[in-house]
């Protein structure tokens, strides 16, 4: 049974675990890699989390398969475009994909971005023909802009992709 819930200010430790085990597994999927976030100090984990869960403009959540965390996704209010939010860190476990964990992390993040005013989400994906870029383009999310290289050094290329509602959504 797949469930989702924000991630707590106690969490930074999972939340690290998780995010680690993500970039791991997935290197070709992130901007940043397990090498750069593994040398952060558990002190800068608890700052972010704690940043997080303290203000109104981020939601990270988790994703569990019955008592375990099998997934994460951030959600992000954009400080300088008004309307507009960034989907960051979408990551399934593999041995929970294929159960839903990915929609319903996407649908919460969607429903809060849109529940605060978002118009448009925004996220990158690396450009291919994927479960993750099937999913996004099954919740509304079309290609935008130019393919660019995920981050420097790396020859995979990354697509933006936006979300975007025909009407505002009242805060």
């Amino acid at each position: 049974m797949i469930s989702t819930r924000p991630i707590a200010p106690h969490e930074w430790a999972p939340y690290r675990d998780l995010r680690l085990q993500a970039l791991r597994d997935a290197p070709h999927a992130f901007g940043s890699t397990w090498e750069a976030e593994a040398k952060r100090a558990d002190e800068s984990w608890s700052t972010q989390i704690t940043s997080a869960t303290s203000g109104e403009m981020d939601l990270p959540l988790f994703a569990f398969n019955e008592a375990q965390a099998c997934g994460l996704i951030w959600c992000k209010l954009s400080a300088t475009e008004p309307g507009v939010a960034y989907i960051y860190q979408m990551w399934v476990h593999p041995a929970a994909r294929g159960q839903g964990a990915g929609r319903a992390l996407l649908v919460q993040a969607l429903a809060w971005a849109e529940g605060r005013g978002a118009r448009c989400v925004r996220l990158g994906v690396t450009h291919a023909d994927s479960p993750a870029m099937r999913l996004y383009r099954a919740h509304g999310f079309r290609p935008v802009g130019d393919i660019k290289p995920l981050r420097e050094g790396s020859e995979l290329m990354a697509q933006t992709m936006e979300r975007v509602s025909s009407e505002p959504v009242a805060r």
